[in-house]
């Protein structure tokens, strides 16, 4: 069973917007391309700016702590001679930078003597108050392992111990320097912890400015993009009405065209464009008009003329057996000649009819299958003269729709006559069958023949007027080339389909298909346009697709 996923009606919507709107497309599109390079740009001057502030921050605090370390060997070198204890010159030398740094606000912290297995200790070291001795990273520790190092610093987080027992951190700075004492000439390093507090400040103060900007930056974008592809869409817009418009027949609908630019030209040869096909169609539709009143009025008027005819015909047929051979002969033909004219004009009056658009229907609710069985026992007699063999399948429940029994019985008749005309001739083994179905929203009659069949393209040319597959093939009913075209205005009339299948030697299918109740759009029909007989028959249009109405606009109910 196919997993079926239910999308919500809001994204529905959203998604058929997006489609339909290349003006949402460009702006969200420069929306998001502006957003990454923002970004990007945003980024590296937020790195720029980080750089900037770390490295002179560190110029500064290095030569704060070179100051302060020259000063501290300063006052050693005056106390040398006055006290040589070195507990004491470590007091003396500590004690003043600790209350400087505390004065300042960093923190100092003084390591053992160099080149001794001396680590540092939150219980042993000299620092400030509060401050672990665990802040300086023992990467720096280990550089100061040798007595002699020069100056040296890294970064770090800044551990502090308050009163109540917990620890904050922050990040800062740790530089390193190293002071010799002269009691004991052992080399002490002092290392100066400086936070980065206002350095962050600063960063955070950037970052919200830059933000800010960005925001404010992709408003403008969004509005500056909104704008300018509003001036490229709205004319395209109003293009799209108007063609709208021009297709459903108000042909005086123009563009305006205002100023010089590219779309005002492009506006204006649209407006030729629709000026040239109004006055073409206007062309078009007069000299059809033209020609159906001509049709209509030669085939009213060759009726009085046809009947004078006939009836001289009639009698010459009768008397057919008092004439010899040979002028029996010609009686004869004259009168089968007579009933071919008389069936033309009357075709051809029928046209006239659909073409002025005066037929109409005239519904009653009926089973095909009637229909389908007058139709077959009217057509037996040809289908012996040829030699073929007509069936017509029974279906498993009644196959009922609201339809004028007088065209759909015309359409069925057309079909069989033709699928006999068709038919290899003496060919038992191969019956024509016509086979129905109905649903709870369309009927389908199919009629199957195994004769010469359609070469590929001609399933839409066979629907048009006076069009012959062959024209050198003979026609056994004698027809007129114009019943496939009425009977598809027929099924048009009523809302319905008529469509053709055919393989070269394999015989045709042709599938009428009509709404059970008038008036009602058909979606798909009970039959397959294919034969059921042809697994791997290639069905050329979708079963759903209904035939091409050439000439004529598509009629109410058959989707476009």
């Amino acid at each position: 069973m196919a997993l079926r996923i239910t999308v919500p009606l809001g994204l529905r919507r959203a998604l058929t917007f997006w489609r339909r709107s290349i003006q949402a497309r460009v702006v969200v599109s420069t929306l998001v391309m502006s957003a990454i390079v923002i970004s990007a740009v945003g980024w590296f001057l937020l790195q720029q700016t980080r750089d900037g502030l770390l490295r002179h921050r560190v110029d500064v605090v290095v030569g704060e702590v070179e100051a302060e370390v020259a000063a501290a060997r300063d006052r050693l070198s005056a106390a040398s001679g006055a006290e040589d204890n070195a507990s004491v010159q470590r007091a003396d030398l500590i004690d003043p930078i600790i209350l400087e740094g505390e004065s300042r606000g960093y923190g100092v912290v003084l390591g053992g003597p160099a080149d001794s297995e001396t680590r540092l200790s939150d219980g042993g070291a000299y620092r400030t108050t509060g401050l672990a001795v665990s802040s300086v990273p023992r990467r720096l520790q280990a550089h100061f392992e040798d007595a002699n190092r020069s100056t040296a610093w890294t970064y770090t987080e800044i551990v502090r111990t308050l009163p109540d027992g917990s620890t904050v951190s922050e990040p800062g700075v740790v530089v390193g320097s190293q002071v010799q004492l002269p009691a004991d000439g052992q080399t002490y390093t002092i290392y100066f912890l400086f936070p980065l507090t206002e350095e962050e400040e600063t960063l955070d103060l950037v970052t919200r400015a830059l933000l800010t900007a960005a925001g404010l930056l992709l408003v403008l974008v969004a509005g500056i993009t909104w704008l300018v592809t509003r001036q490229v869409v709205t004319p395209v817009r109003m293009a799209r009405r108007v063609a709208e418009r021009l297709a459903a027949g108000r042909l005086q609908e123009r563009l305006r065209v205002t100023g010089e630019d590219d779309l005002a030209r492009l506006a204006h040869s649209f407006n030729q464009m629709a000026s040239n096909l109004q006055r073409q169609i206007r062309q078009l539709e007069e000299l059809s008009w033209v020609q159906r009143r001509f049709v209509s009025d030669v085939s009213h008027e060759l009726r009085t003329p046809l009947t004078t005819v006939r009836m001289a015909g009639d009698v010459l047929h009768d008397a057919r057996r008092d004439f010899d051979p040979a002028t029996a002969r010609a009686a004869e033909l004259l009168q089968a000649e007579l009933d071919r004219f008389e069936t033309l004009l009357v075709d051809l009056l029928e046209i006239s009819r659909f073409d002025a658009g005066a037929a109409l229907l005239d519904v009653e609710d009926i089973n095909l299958l009637d229909i389908a069985h007058r139709v077959v026992d009217a057509a037996r007699p040809l289908a012996d003269q040829r030699g073929v063999l007509v069936v017509v399948e029974q279906p498993a429940q009644p196959v009922r729709a609201q339809v004028d029994p007088r065209r759909v019985e015309r359409i069925l008749r057309n079909l069989v006559t033709n699928a006999i005309d068709h038919a290899f001739p003496d060919d038992l083994d191969r019956p024509i069958v016509v086979r129905m179905a109905a649903d709870e929203h369309a009927a389908a009659v199919t009629v199957r023949d195994r004769g010469v069949g359609l070469a590929p393209g001609e399933s839409a040319m066979v629907f048009n007027r006076f069009w012959r597959s062959d024209p050198a093939r003979a026609r056994s009913s004698g027809g007129t080339g114009l019943g496939l075209a009425i009977s598809l205005e027929d099924a048009h009339l009523h809302g319905g389909w008529l469509q053709a299948w055919g393989r070269p030697g394999d015989g045709a299918q042709f599938r009428l298909t009509l709404p059970r109740i008038a008036g009602t759009a058909l979606r798909h029909s009970p039959l397959p346009l294919a034969p059921v007989d042809e697994a791997d028959a290639d069905a050329g249009p979708d079963d759903d697709t209904p035939a091409p109405n050439p000439g004529r606009e598509p009629s109410r109910g058959v989707p476009s």
